[in-house]
């Protein structure tokens, strides 16, 4: 199977970018945007000076709970960078969501909880929120983790958005938002 088709059928439609998009992506930004593929895993990643965003990170059913996740984190631990990721909300109804929540927690991430993240689906037109969780080898700041976010989001979520979805997705300001005195719940501490 397509590495594509594996991160679309695992991925809800709202969270995927188009296959043109992460292909252009990896031929125009190929000095950020890069692919690591597997037999049981994809792993699509930013990275830049100082920090590493994944954008996606899927194993295969058939190889859960053999250590490929965190070797997978590892190498990009590796780095010696901060590393930040998008993840949906814990919904009771899906497993996933906290089985996937409980993973990152035991790789040493922390809920980015003065960041807050709503953006309009443009294949939905419905406001998805995600939780931005990120791992701080040098106990960077939320604001640091912020600015890189918003740098992520426009090279990367953004690039080209009107040519490949025919409108743009909202500005930066719009959709991520700091507030230092934000005292939202830890989605990490209940699992």
């Amino acid at each position: 199977m397509h590495w594509y088709e594996k991160l679309n059928q695992y991925f809800p439609i709202e969270e995927m970018k188009s296959k043109e998009h992460m292909e252009t992506l990896l031929d125009e930004q190929s000095e950020i945007y890069h692919k690591d593929e597997g037999p049981h895993h994809v792993l699509m990643y930013v990275e830049l000076d100082h920090f590493v965003f994944i954008d996606y990170l899927f194993v295969s059913k058939d190889a859960r709970g053999m250590g490929l996740g965190k070797k997978l984190l590892g190498k990009m631990k590796d780095k010696g960078k901060p590393i930040i990721l998008e993840v949906e909300p814990v919904n009771y109804d899906d497993t996933d969501t906290e089985k996937r929540l409980r993973f990152y927690k035991r790789e040493g991430f922390k809920h980015a909880q003065s960041i807050g993240y709503r953006r309009r689906s443009l294949a939905t037109k419905e406001i998805n929120a995600m939780e931005i969780l990120y791992w701080a080898p040098n106990n960077e700041s939320e604001d640091t983790i912020f600015e890189a976010m918003k740098t992520t989001y426009e090279l990367v979520h953004t690039y080209k958005d009107k040519q490949f979805y025919g409108e743009s997705y909202q500005k930066v300001d719009e959709v991520l938002t700091f507030d230092e005195g934000e005292s939202g719940k830890n989605v990490l501490d209940r699992l």
